[in-house]
């Protein structure tokens, strides 16, 4: 929560920033043909990952974490712009913040409507194209355990500022398509009704229940000292939340699939929820998986 930034509507209207979500969006979509378009990644060495993973690992074994977000950032070449980027792109939630960054990300924070609370939690990917990816996703014990893990850690989040925390769907697998790989990835969805004394406090809400925790991990305090001795790079506004207010209902996402421009020099930032069972060499190739467009 280092840095908030907060557009009107008047500013969102003369295109500020170009944002593409369910509720709202400020972008014209002309029917262009997908370009034929450069995408190399250069990740960093098992060698250079193997170097923090070890650290959550130990962290994790003290008994200080029992799940840890390790994020890792990428460089990356392509021909597109950051524009081209947003606007060819398919996802959930987009936004762009010219000549900055740029996000696709499918992952809802929290939505807030009439007075109810709703967030889903994504935890858990398994490269679609694997015989039975479905099942063996679903069934994985450290796959499995990550996503009970965010389940739990954000019911109990919720229910600093709702009642009636409850789990209305669990472990919903949703397919994500990309011109790299085809993923699946597995989801929960949780639902609780605001508390009076949080009515109509949007601000309050959003800091008690940030960071997020299926970027994180748990528990939140120590884990994220974790992360901050783990990760050789600043993550900036990546793993932030981004959200559209109508000043009663919110719908609000986490910025995965992120896209940094620095320099001119474009950067990607991703990874993955590490536990006791975590393997390095699956950990890393789901770090370098992550570093898609979906754009086909």
């Amino acid at each position: 929560m280092n840095e908030v930034r907060i557009f009107t509507k008047s500013e969102i209207e003369n295109e500020a920033l170009l944002i593409d979500f369910p509720n709202i969006t400020n972008v014209n979509y002309q029917h262009a043909t997908i370009p034929d378009f450069v995408w190399k990644s250069f990740p960093e060495t098992l060698e250079d990952y193997k170097k923090g993973f070890d650290r959550v690992q130990e962290n994790i074994r003290k008994g200080n974490s029992y799940l840890t977000n390790y994020t890792t950032k990428t460089k990356i070449e392509t021909n597109l712009s950051l524009e081209a980027i947003f606007r060819l792109s398919k996802a959930k939630y987009k936004a762009l913040v010219p000549d900055e960054f740029v996000f696709f990300s499918p992952e809802t924070f929290v939505e807030i409507v009439d007075n109810k609370i709703f967030t889903h939690p994504m935890k858990g990917t398994i490269d679609a194209e694997i015989d039975d990816a479905e099942n063996i996703l679903r069934n994985d014990p450290k796959e499995k355990a990550e996503h009970y893990t965010v389940v739990d850690l954000l019911r109990n989040d919720l229910s600093m500022v709702a009642d009636n925390v409850q789990v209305k769907e669990f472990q919903r697998i949703d397919y994500i398509k990309t011109k790299q790989k085809n993923l699946l990835a597995m989801s929960s969805e949780i639902e609780g009704e605001i508390k009076p004394e949080f009515n109509n406090k949007i601000g309050t809400i959003l800091q008690k229940l940030l960071p997020a925790g299926s970027i994180l991990g748990a528990p939140k305090p120590k884990t994220l000292e974790i992360i901050l001795e783990a990760e050789q790079y600043e993550r900036g506004f990546y793993t932030g939340i981004a959200g559209y207010f109508d000043g009663k209902n919110l719908d609000s996402c986490v910025m995965i699939r992120f896209i940094e421009k620095e320099n001119d020099q474009l950067f990607f930032k991703s990874g993955g929820g590490i536990t006791h069972q975590s393997d390095l060499i699956s950990e890393y190739e789901e770090m370098k998986n992550k570093i898609y467009v979906p754009i086909y």
